[in-house]
């Protein structure tokens, strides 16, 4: 049997207001849907990126064939 954890309170990585981060808060750890959604925004349009830190492969662009 697994005990409840309460609830804390976090700030929003999107607004900076507070969040609820509890399993009853759909968009933890955002404050709200449209939070969430701005975030997923900025990551699909690549304003937040992954680094890579091994240099790009020059034999890894092919050799001009297309494949079909």
């Amino acid at each position: 049997m697994t005990t409840p954890f309460p609830a804390r309170t976090v700030t929003c990585p999107t607004c900076g207001g507070p969040s609820r981060y509890a399993p009853d808060n759909p968009w933890r750890p955002f404050c709200c849907e449209r939070c969430k959604q701005i975030d997923l925004g900025a990551w699909a349009s690549e304003h937040f990126r992954v680094p890579d830190p091994t240099p790009p492969d020059p034999g890894a662009q092919g050799d001009g064939t297309r494949l079909h």
